[in-house]
């Protein structure tokens, strides 16, 4: 199994103990994100050190207003890591506005400028901005990671572009209906699995910090809200991030 989406460098564990547990679970490949040009190196480092880690890279949208949007340069070349899969998380969150809306806009637009420049997919956060996601994206020909999808008004745009689309534990939570029809409206070779560790615990575990471990939980969510057997959607799951991140 993979974990599509992990802050490894977030967890009060550490990485080590994380992906050892992982490995425990059956978890054997995880794409861990950095945020902030810090952050991406110590993921590409976590990379370099971690057999089955790779690294996607990107500067997060509430980093827009400050001192990181100016090092998307520094961004670029990191990227040209071997171990660098993707470009992101970036995009778009006019949930938290925690940097202004214009600021957000002109980094998700260099970082896609990156992604496209560099053939890498790019991994999007949208959170109550689907319309401008969606314009922004428009141009961009590459590969689309719509990640740990909470927006069900942004799905028929990503079926209609061939986006793929990417689920954490929320999909697992009682009230999630709408994350769960979503999941199962998503074309069987566009779908993906995530934690966003240490965020979003699946139900199971939930009131503790995520880790890989419990993409599994949101696997088996899944595979019910489908109607799947949960090893056939793991090993389509598998597949999927492999030709979405290019992962040998």
């Amino acid at each position: 199994m993979i974990d599509t989406h992990a802050h490894l460098d977030a967890s009060a564990d550490g990485a080590a103990a994380l992906v050892a547990r992982a490995r425990e679970a059956g978890v054997t490949r995880i794409v861990a994100v950095g945020s902030g040009i810090d952050s991406c190196r110590t993921t590409l480092a976590l990379a370099e050190e971690h057999d089955g880690v790779y690294a996607a890279l990107g500067i997060h949208p509430h980093q827009a207003g400050g001192d990181e949007a100016a090092r998307v340069a520094e961004l670029s070349e990191l990227l040209g890591h071997d171990r660098a899969v993707a470009v992101g998380e970036t995009g778009l969150d006019f949930f938290r506005d925690y940097a202004p809306r214009d600021a957000q806009l002109r980094l998700f637009e260099q970082q896609l400028e990156v992604a496209g420049r560099l053939g890498k997919p790019v991994v999007v956060h949208s959170r109550a901005a689907d319309e401008v996601t969606a314009q922004a994206l428009e141009r961009f020909e590459g590969t689309v990671v719509l990640h740990c999808f909470s927006s069900p008004e942004l799905l028929p745009v990503a079926l209609d572009r061939g986006y793929y689309v990417s689920f954490a534990g929320n999909v697992t939570y009682p009230k999630a209906e709408e994350l769960r029809a979503a999941a199962a409206a998503v074309p069987a070779e566009r779908i993906l699995a995530e934690t966003d560790t240490p965020y979003l615990a699946p139900q199971p575990v939930r009131g503790r910090e995520n880790e890989p471990a419990n993409v599994v939980h949101t696997l088996e969510a899944l595979a019910r809200a489908r109607g799947e057997e949960p090893r056939e959607l793991e090993a389509q799951i598998e597949s999927n991030a492999a030709a979405a991140f290019s992962l040998p």
